[in-house]
């Protein structure tokens, strides 16, 4: 890989911890005093003072309690000490705005609690299989998680602490804490991996704020000092050039947090190594892109082990937005990112962004058709994210065809997922997990994380032979990765194509995604097309899990009413009911109409007599009722070489479907038909208000990869 970092790292002496100005990080003793007047003038500031104040108070009105670690994720230990943390910052920060002593006295009694009891504790007695075990949590992850907060509260009341208990901290907690992180967990230490960033992040600050500089020293160039791994080697090879992180969105926002904050006390102690403008300026842009990378009611797109709860009102967007606009580049759609998020960090960058906030120099943050690369190099697939019309009523589609995404990432090649009024129109499961719930599975990932969530048949995405991609086979599909052959976002048209050559051996899978508006029609057309090519006969299956209702199946159905059955025995098929089931006797086309926020969408497809429609549920085989419920119908082709699932879909209604059954139940699309299919084409035709559009692909032609024939 070629070296991004050209300065040598020699860590340049930085003042010692005697000599050093605190706080020295966030909130920086140079701008205390321009925080305090601003929260008295500017809202966003103040409104996020008073919640840290709050937090502050409530912790101070509570007993101090630090229990003997013992609970996995969401038990009471957990929480406790996660809540602890989160005090000691919010103390902190509350001490440097207030001045008032009873909130540092709190952090400094913390604290020498937890010097006390640190060094009894082994590792933690509910520790998860596979995973790098911690001390004050079941893993090593929630441990450095843990210090970078601690650190920062340590950081706002060091002037407040005597030298004798300063001396009993960083003696008799921070020590053995960066210890066990370095040395006995060195492993974790020097992966490149959004855990070991976390670990870079603690042991780097604490080095810092104490004026250790051979923690420094560790964090950023890893345990050997090498360069080989550590910060900034994570920084070269976790983000692709264009700032995406590839275990996918969700991992991208909570990686985001230690990178921006240690990059912020980077650039406070050693300005000289420029870490904003590494790999050109790659943080930057992974904050934008993390951004990009949600819907408009600001979703993450919920691939590989994604909760689809995350948005970026969440904490770690506010950091890394916060820190964008201050340190980095003052762009004025993030000021109206830091509106919707209704907060900032309170510190140094917090008060810029509170004060353009204030000024009204927001601008509305908008959001793009783009494909983003994956890899390091920008060379292993990406994403194309496909937008039409307004933030306020947006069609938007996603194409995965990123790499695997390390072992968070699902066996989805060519994954689609499509959003529209405001929600999820077809959706993606994300991850099998209740999180910080103890009494299912601890917390942690469900076993049926792996058997279920991470299969292919889970997906919108094809199928073949009731297998997953790779035979869900990480260490296969980390071997290869999907290939771009077309991206054009222009003013009329726009479409994403990619090529996935590798998931299922002897059969060659494309998939093109088409925004196509039609005069006439309210909304624009999305148009799939799924292209299986082999020499041998195979099932092709192409599930489309939707949102809402189904009104219309205008094709007979026979209906499983009294007894239900698992569609397959395996990968993923286990656990979904067989509902029901439609054939066709010919070639010619079909459609079903759900409903789905007070708005009809009707998928016309392309059918013959070898063509079965499956309508599914989730819920079989899962005795603990651990699965969410699910609904989706399948387009089965068995015993096909080749084949070209062609599909539109159309948003149709004004969001009143009282008023509309007719609408409802009907389709402006008919009369769907391929035309020419080979593997180098697919041709198709399909009528819209009685005009014919014809379609074609060319997909060894990147300068005439479509053509559009209109009426």
């Amino acid at each position: 890989m070629k070296k991004l970092f050209v300065i040598p790292i020699l860590l340049i002496a930085y003042a010692s911890s005697s000599g050093q100005s605190h706080p020295s990080i966030m909130l920086t003793k140079q701008k205390v005093e321009a925080v305090r007047k601003g929260i008295a003038m500017y809202p966003l500031l103040q409104q996020s003072f008073a919640a840290v104040q709050k937090t502050a108070d409530e912790a101070l009105a509570a007993p101090i309690v630090v229990p003997v670690p013992k609970d996995g994720g969401g038990g009471y230990t957990h929480e406790q000490h996660k809540k602890n943390y989160q005090n000691i910052l919010a103390c902190g920060v509350a001490y440097q705005v207030t001045k008032e002593a009873k909130y540092a006295k709190y952090v400094q009694d913390i604290l020498l609690e937890y010097a006390r009891q640190y060094k009894t504790w082994p590792l933690h007695p509910k520790r998860k299989d596979g995973q790098e075990a911690g001390r004050i949590f079941w893993q090593n992850l929630n441990d450095c998680v843990w210090q970078v907060y601690v650190i920062q509260g340590y950081d706002l009341v060091y002037d407040y602490l005597p030298a004798d208990k300063r001396k009993i901290i960083e003696e008799e907690l921070f020590t053995p804490i960066i210890h066990f992180l370095t040395v006995d967990a060195t492993a974790t230490f020097n992966r490149i991996h959004n855990h070991a960033t976390w670990s870079c992040a603690a042991v780097g600050m604490t080095g810092y704020v104490t004026g250790n500089k051979e923690w420094s020293e560790m964090a950023l160039k890893g345990s050997a000092k090498d360069g080989k791994t550590g910060y900034l080697k994570q920084l070269d090879e976790l983000f692709s050039p264009d700032g995406y992180y590839t275990e996918g969105p969700y991992y991208q926002r909570y990686a985001l947090l230690p990178f921006v904050v240690f990059a912020r006390a980077i650039q406070q102690y050693q300005p000289e190594l420029k870490v904003y403008q590494a790999r050109d300026g790659v943080l930057s842009k992974a904050i934008q892109i993390a951004l990009q990378l949600t819907y408009t009611n600001g979703a993450f797109f919920p691939v590989n082990d994604a909760m689809k709860d995350k948005t970026y009102e969440s904490e770690e967007m506010v950091y890394g937005t916060d820190i964008a606009y201050s340190d980095i580049q003052p762009e004025a759609d993030l000021l109206d990112v830091a509106m919707r998020q209704k907060r900032v960090i309170v510190s140094d960058a917090g008060l810029e962004v509170a004060k353009d906030v204030a000024a009204g120099k927001a601008k509305p943050f908008v959001y793009k058709s783009l494909w983003v690369r994956d890899g390091a190099k920008g060379d292993e697939g990406g994403l194309g994210v496909l937008r039409w019309g307004k933030n306020e009523d947006q069609q938007c589609v996603l194409l995965k065809a990123a790499a695997q995404g390390m072992g968070h990432g699902h066996f989805d090649r060519l994954n689609m997922l499509y959003y529209d009024n405001g929600v999820e129109v077809f959706s993606d499961y994300g991850s099998a997990r209740f999180l910080n719930i103890e009494s299912k599975h601890g917390g942690d990932y469900l076993p049926e994380n792996n058997a279920f969530a991470k299969q292919t048949i889970i997906h919108n995405t094809l199928v073949v032979d009731e297998k997953s991609d790779f035979n869900g086979k990480l260490g296969d599909a980390e071997q290869s990765h999907p290939d771009l052959l077309y991206f054009d976002a222009g003013p009329s048209l726009q479409v994403v194509s990619a090529k996935e050559d590798h998931a299922y051996k002897g059969v060659s899978l494309t998939r093109t995604l088409i925004y196509l508006p039609v005069e006439g029609l309210k909304k624009t057309l999305l148009i799939d097309v799924s292209k299986a090519v082999s020499a041998n006969a195979h099932q092709y299956d192409l599930p489309f899990w939707y949102q809402g209702h189904l009104t219309n199946i205008p094709f007979a159905v026979q209906a499983n009413t009294k007894e239900l059955k698992p569609l397959g025995t395996a990968a993923g098929y286990q656990f979904l009911w067989l509902n029901g089931s439609g054939g066709f006797s010919g070639n010619g086309s079909s459609f079903l109409t759900f409903l789905n926020n007070n708005r009809f969408y009707t998928t016309s497809f392309v059918t013959d007599s070898n063509t079965v429609v499956k309508l599914v549920t989730t819920g079989a085989n899962d005795p603990e009722f651990n699965l969410r419920n699910e609904q989706a119908f399948i387009l089965s082709h068995k015993n096909t070489a080749s084949h070209s699932f062609v599909a539109i879909t159309e948003a149709h209604g004004n969001t009143n479907p009282t008023a509309e059954t007719t609408t409802g139940a009907m389709t402006s699309v008919g009369k769907l038909a391929v035309t020419e299919d080979d593997a180098a084409h697919t041709v198709f035709q399909f009528e819209v208000l009685q005009k014919q559009y014809t379609i074609r692909l060319n997909y060894t032609n990147q300068n005439h990869f479509i053509q559009v024939d209109k009426p």
